[in-house]
């Protein structure tokens, strides 16, 4: 689906007056650690967390002597990676790269934290799909260049499925939670999957079911997490909390890891960088695991879920802005570059040529031999790419994630806390000087 250019182009509106109220700026004279050298090399210093980016940075800098990027791991985004980058900004100090979401990027705009590369990137923007290259480009200014997608699947234990009776995985998610019940009656300490704390696993969630977030109409935002069609998803995973048939292990803990090793927890609904992520966390179920489509609402009309998706971003003060545009790109679309990225980071790439990568089509040993990738693919043009994040979405993914671990531990609901996320958003937003509806 293409996305709604009325509403895309009311939040430029929006956010561009954001980033006039926070003074943004698109130059400096330069970036921590990024001054050419007297032989005339370009050093950029790029910030990121995801597995596989060193070994990209490492390919660029064997073919490029004349740019050589150092790649700095942080934490992740959520975790500290991103209030350090916005800090660095701040003070002006950021490196000239740095990973960020794109569900984070219209708020490191609104920050004015951001550098416009769109002199640099014109030539790059038809080899992207049309709706990754929106997600990078915010009041008519290009911030970064898109990495990758992330469509989302179910990651499952066949030979465990197969123990409990489920001879084919869930399609729907009436027979998600028909599943669920099978597995639970059948050994009370074992679960066909786990509700996390993780605020962007839920949005796909939500995003699956067209229950959006974040609209606008004229130059006001529109705030809609507590609408009815986020009441049903929270409804429906409140259901099986209350009946208890699903674990609350914290997102991407060890202890998730170490029930999926031992069979307690059989499944996860995630991403495609999910996929190696379970392959290095859990090793001894090699084989033992397949992936199948994502659960849909309707068999006979499927939509599926996006959790994720990066670009690499260029920060506030880069005196390099030309150079660290042209690492990007390469990054992006570069065949090796892509193909680690693939294997290692397990993106789904947003470069067109990108989807043609060989490696998409290797079969994938952990997963039985499996064509994982098959699955994604076939599930791309099916992901409703309408989908709008909101200017302060760190402060919102913080609020989320709170809540879903108060609800796993039964200290709320997750309709209930809808609403208290709601009305911390349009406060925040407030706070912030934006125009927003809602409350």
């Amino acid at each position: 689906m293409k996305p709604r250019s009325h509403s895309l182009a009311a939040a430029t509106v929006v956010l561009a007056a954001a980033m006039l109220a926070a003074g943004c700026s698109s130059s400096g004279s330069g970036s921590k650690g990024e001054a050419g050298s007297s032989s005339g090399v370009v050093k950029l210093d790029f910030w990121g967390w995801a597995p596989g980016y060193d070994q990209s940075v490492a390919l660029f800098n064997q073919s490029h002597p004349n740019i050589q990027v150092t790649f700095d791991k942080t934490a992740s985004g959520s975790k500290g990676g991103y209030t350090k980058m916005l800090t660095a900004a701040k003070a002006g100090n950021a490196p000239c790269l740095a990973q960020v979401g794109y569900e984070t990027l219209p708020s490191f705009a609104a920050a004015g934290a951001l550098t416009d590369v769109g002199k640099y990137a014109t030539d790059a923007k038809g080899q992207f799909a049309d709706w990754t290259w929106k997600q990078v480009t915010i009041g008519g200014q290009t911030y970064g260049i898109p990495v990758d997608t992330a469509p989302m699947a179910l990651m499952y234990r066949k030979d465990l499925f197969a123990k409990y009776g489920i001879t084919t995985p869930p399609a729907t998610w009436d027979e998600y939670a028909a599943d669920a019940a099978k597995v639970h009656a059948a050994d009370p300490t074992v679960y066909l999957g786990d509700l996390g704390n993780d605020a962007y696993n839920y949005a796909g969630l939500a995003w699956q079911a067209g229950a959006g977030w974040f609209g606008t109409a004229g130059d006001q935002w529109q705030v809609s997490i507590n609408n009815a069609a986020n009441q049903k998803v929270a409804g429906f995973w409140q259901g099986l909390l209350d009946k208890k048939l699903l674990k609350t292990d914290p997102s991407y803990d060890p202890s998730l890891y170490s029930d999926m090793a031992s069979g307690k927890v059989l499944s996860d609904v995630n991403a495609v960088w999910d996929a190696p992520i379970i392959a290095s966390s859990v090793k001894d179920g090699a084989g033992q695991w397949a992936v199948a489509p994502m659960p849909v609402w309707d068999a006979a009309n499927p939509v599926y879920g996006n959790d994720g998706g990066s670009a690499t971003a260029v920060l506030k003060g880069c005196g390099h802005a030309k150079e660290a545009t042209e690492f990007a790109t390469w990054m992006s679309t570069d065949a090796d570059s892509v193909s680690n990225l693939i294997k290692v980071t397990g993106i789904y790439p947003a470069a067109t040529s990108g989807l043609a990568n060989p490696t998409l089509a290797a079969p994938d040993a952990f997963y039985g031999g499996q064509t994982i990738f098959d699955v994604f693919k076939a599930e791309t043009a099916h992901i409703n790419t309408d989908w709008q994040w909101g200017p302060t979405m760190t402060q919102t993914s913080t609020d989320l994630g709170d809540g879903l671990g108060q609800a796993g531990t039964g200290g709320t609901t997750l309709t209930a806390m809808l609403a208290t996320v709601q009305s911390k958003t349009v406060a925040g937003m407030k706070q912030q000087g934006l125009s927003v509806a809602g409350g």
